[in-house]
């Protein structure tokens, strides 16, 4: 019997791993995280698999009902979000699998910061432009930064920077990113990325803001911030090049 905590994407569908869809077709016990996983992909568990939405679950039932398909010795598939890796809540319940003497493996998936990239067409490290992506977040109420994490310090590097869960304190991080890049950086919001209810904003810090507020973008949205948004006339990158081709041969 195993866990498998699966990367269910950023909200399409079909934006899974093959062995994402596999697991899910097989395993007669699935938990998933409420609406923020696709109903298409939750509706492929299997004829009589016990299917329970964790939403307004806490984290001890969760773990409880891994603990007794474990007991019954049943494959549970966790459907978490965007991918495993960052924001999922992963490793609270690991530690508790540690402890508990469950297996458990991990299946990584398409996470929204590259679901946001792809939706506004663009590389997130561009030659001679950015070569550094800053994936983090703004202080909550449930969550703080630790020290040296916020986002002015962050910021110093000028990398292209990601900020998750902070449409709601777009000003806040407008006003502390705006002294290291500049009032007419790029910045873009994209919210649901890659839904059919996608958002797409672009503007500059001095004007995100307002078109965030003009949307009522609320949730579920990452904020890309970085001169990589609008790069042209950058250097070609070594990896196509001739010279590459010479030294091949």
């Amino acid at each position: 019997m195993t866990v498998h905590f699966i990367g269910a994407g950023p909200g399409a569908a079909d934006l899974v791993t093959l062995r994402a869809a596999r697991l899910v077709e097989s395993s007669p016990v699935c938990l998933y995280a409420g609406s923020l996983v696709p109903a298409e992909l939750v509706a492929m568990c299997p004829p009589g698999a016990r299917v329970i939405d964790t939403a307004r679950m806490t984290l001890e039932d969760i773990v409880e009902e891994m603990v007794q398909a474990h007991r019954a010795d049943l494959d549970v598939a966790r459907l978490h979000s965007g991918d495993p890796s960052i924001y999922s809540a992963v490793a609270e319940q690991a530690r508790r699998l540690d402890a508990a003497g469950v297996d458990y493996r991990i299946v990584p998936g398409v996470p929204a910061f590259a679901a946001a990239a792809a939706s506004l067409g663009r590389e997130l490290t561009v030659p001679g432009v950015s070569q550094t992506v800053v994936l983090t977040r703004v202080s909550t109420l449930s969550t703080d930064m630790p020290d040296g994490e916020d986002l002015p310090t962050l910021a110093q590097s000028g990398a292209t920077m990601v900020v998750h869960l902070g449409a709601r304190r777009i000003e806040q991080i407008v006003d502390e990113l705006t002294p290291s890049y500049g009032a007419d950086c790029p910045a873009a919001v994209v919210a649901f990325a890659s839904r059919p209810d996608e958002i797409v904003l672009r503007g500059t810090l001095s004007t995100i803001a307002a078109l965030v507020h003009e949307a009522g973008v609320l949730k579920t949205a990452v904020v890309v911030v970085g001169r990589v948004l609008s790069a042209e006339g950058f250097p070609d990158s070594f990896l196509y090049s001739a010279a590459r081709r010479r030294l091949d041969h």
